[in-house]
């Protein structure tokens, strides 16, 4: 099977599965804001579907059929994976409304692990910024490792596994900025600002190498059709450029808005759904029914 035609069909079913995430959440999402006044936002669904939209555009649009011949569009593929996609995902509270949307005999099997003290600690020490903050650097740093980078290009099922971590690391990383509570923010409020700091340092040294590094760290792509005319080498240096700008600017967004945040007499966290709350999630047995527990 050839790449092109591997790369359809895994755009297909990256698709179907994304689409279907949408429908889900848009059912629940419908659902809470029927049943409680302020559990559904116009924006939480919005940024949400924005979120599904990128990770589509990172892995199933043209786009991902780019990433074997321009690292360019291979550090685009990145930073909409781990940087951009996670947060609008978690800014749309997902978690009620995709609970909601599955229905309820399939809400109480998801949510029967999260009643037990072992997931929980689990799920806390999970949380931890620390561990948030290493599992993303560690992500970044390890799939940028020539070796490992190119693994990822070679096979199929490495590079679906490369695109999978990233979505989970960033998921991870943008977990204690997006949703901080008590449940799940161990640190002062404060120290998400040096959180963000610090998450900057491995991408500044790793995007620093790429564009000051006089030869190609990863060899595949000097036998890549040379698309925009660039060289390989000039391609390695656009790369690197973008991930520097990108993560410089969508980090300093991100401090700002906490910074307002927390410097707004009205600050008070939103709501969200962690496993320490699962046991008190509602979801509606059917539509004219009362809400049942879970």
């Amino acid at each position: 099977m050839t790449h092109a035609h591997h790369a359809a069909i895994e755009s297909f079913w990256v698709s179907a599965a994304l689409i279907l995430a949408a429908l889900v959440y848009l059912r629940g999402w419908l659902l809470v804001r029927k049943l409680e006044a302020d559990g559904a936002k116009v924006r939480h669904a919005g940024s949400f579907l924005a979120g599904l939209f990128l990770v589509w555009l990172a892995i199933a649009s043209p786009l991902a059929a780019l990433d074997h011949e321009l690292l360019t569009a291979h550090m685009v593929q990145h930073l909409l994976l781990m940087t951009i996609a996670p947060p609008l995902i978690l800014l749309g509270a997902p978690a009620k409304p995709l609970l909601y949307g599955l229905g309820q005999p399939v809400a109480q099997i998801i949510a029967r692990p999260f009643r037990a003290q072992r997931f929980q600690r689990l799920w806390s020490a999970l949380m931890n910024p620390a561990v948030c903050w290493v599992g993303a650097a560690g992500t970044l740093v390890i799939w940028h490792i020539p070796s490992v980078f190119m693994l990822g290009l070679r096979s199929e099922y490495w590079h679906g596994v490369e695109q999978i971590s990233f979505l989970a690391a960033g998921l991870l990383f943008w977990w204690p900025v997006v949703q901080p509570s008590p449940s799940s923010l161990k640190w002062p409020e404060l120290s998400i600002l040096l959180y963000l700091f610090l998450a900057t340092l491995p991408c500044d040294v790793l995007s620093g190498f790429l564009v000051f590094c006089d030869r190609v760290v990863y060899p595949a792509y000097f036998s890549s059709p040379r698309i925009f005319q660039f060289s390989a080498l000039e391609d390695q240096q656009c790369a690197g450029a973008l991930m520097w700008t990108c993560v410089t600017i969508v980090f300093l967004i991100a401090g700002t808005i906490f910074t307002a945040r927390l410097l707004s007499p009205r600050f008070s966290e939103e709501p969200s759904i962690l496993p320490s709350e699962a046991r008190s999630i509602a979801v509606p047995r059917t539509a004219g029914q009362s809400m049942g527990a879970v």
